[in-house]
């Protein structure tokens, strides 16, 4: 089952990768600073026994200063991350002379070994990230801000359709593993983000699904909490308004980079809207009315918690990607991995860089990391004057469509 696919392009067109190691760089800072403090902090919010403590505290400082361990427990999955790194683990590579999303991504899965996530015992299958996960769905967060929203939509539908769509958007600023909502700050009202907004192609993705109606449809999923409620508004807008007949959601089957969103997350997600408001009861009653009659279908697979890009994709998951007639790919690691993670130029076409994707997608992302495509001339420049850190610090997003 796991596997590193064949690339569906040829690598050697690719820019060079974003490394761990470049100086001054997010990613730097991310390895050096941000992932060993989520490390510990994981281990702070949880009541683990002393050895998986020990464990985790060992993993942050390897990160911070050690050479790359490869798994030790016998899983399904070790074969693939072996793969991934190749001899140069073995070798004793340092975490930072790793690509940066290879080396992020084996960080969360490294947590998982730390703290037995597979293994038979009373922390098989448990999510070291949940205690976060459930502050944000207090009543008066997350399903608050659901019931807001949706209160005050707009009568005319493609109006209903953008408003369900940005809100969709933003919600990926609400990451746990990076507290971007607390330093950015949300807008009054979502039409004043359309300032924030680096590329907008929202009405093309309207014109779309116009053009295909009662579609197939799917979101790939970022985060749990407030970005996942917002997701299940705009499925619920799609099945209601005729425009898709039915919607995959694609979660993730086990932890990964904190705040992603797994299956129990969508459990969890509609218990709290129950509490959230009128208009938050009455979508939690819909969203469960579309799963029983299997318009709304959950859909896991072992690709979206691996180092892979989406030019890697595995024959099945590619085959389901191709059966649909749109994507919602949401957040910014997915953008990361449909571009490869790479040093592309920000003028670059990103409907070019991502043609090989399966189906025709819109890419729904907060800037969280130094990579971005599709821009305009003289935009970067223009950029880095009245914001240096527009890259990373959460405040700007796009709506990039592939097709």
């Amino acid at each position: 089952m796991f596997h590193i696919p064949p690339t569906q392009i040829d690598p050697r067109g690719l820019p060079p990768p974003i490394m761990a190691s470049e100086p001054g760089s997010f990613a730097r800072h991310t390895m050096q600073v941000r992932v060993p403090a989520i490390v510990r902090e994981t281990s702070a919010l949880n009541e683990f026994p002393a050895d998986m403590s020990n464990a985790l505290e060992n993993l942050a400082r390897e990160i911070e200063s050690g050479a790359v361990q490869l798994l030790h427990e016998d899983t399904p999955d070790r074969v693939l991350w072996q793969e991934a790194w190749g001899d140069a683990a073995r070798a004793g590579r340092a975490w930072l002379d790793a690509p940066w999303y290879l080396a992020e991504s084996y960080a969360y899965r490294r947590i998982l070994e730390a703290m037995r996530y597979f293994q038979p015992g009373p922390w098989q299958g448990f999510d070291p990230f949940r205690a976060k996960k459930l502050t944000e769905l207090r009543p008066h967060v997350a399903p608050r801000l659901v019931d807001i929203t949706l209160r005050d939509l707009p009568a005319d539908l493609r109006e209903r359709f953008e408003t369900l769509l940005y809100a969709s958007l933003w919600g990926n600023r609400i990451d746990l593993s990076y507290a971007v909502s607390a330093q950015v700050g949300r807008a009054a009202r979502l039409e004043d983000e359309r300032v924030n907004l680096l590329v907008d192609d929202a009405g093309r993705v309207w014109d779309f699904l116009r053009l295909h109606p009662r579609c197939r449809a799917a979101i790939i999923a970022d985060n749990a909490g407030t970005e996942l409620l917002m997701d299940l508004a705009l499925a619920d807008f799609l099945l209601t308004s005729g425009l898709a007949a039915r919607i995959d959601l694609h979660l993730k089957a086990q932890p990964f980079f904190v705040s992603d969103a797994m299956p129990q997350d969508m459990k969890a997600g509609l218990d709290a809207l129950a509490l959230g408001g009128d208009e938050a009861r009455a979508l939690a009653e819909r969203v469960r009315a579309h799963m029983a009659d299997a318009r709304l279908q959950l859909a896991t697979h072992w690709f979206y918690t691996t180092s892979l890009f989406y030019f890697q994709l595995p024959d099945d998951l590619r085959a389901e990607l191709a059966a649909l007639d749109f994507a919602f790919v949401k957040g910014d690691a997915n953008y990361r991995r449909l571009l490869g993670d790479a040093h592309w130029p920000p003028t670059a076409p990103f409907e070019w860089a991502t043609s090989y994707f399966p189906s025709p997608f819109v890419a729904l992302r907060v800037l969280k990391a130094e990579i971005v495509a599709g821009l305009r001339q003289g935009r970067v420049e223009q950029l880095n004057q009245v914001d240096p850190q527009w890259r990373v610090n959460g405040k700007r997003g796009v709506v990039q469509v592939g097709f």
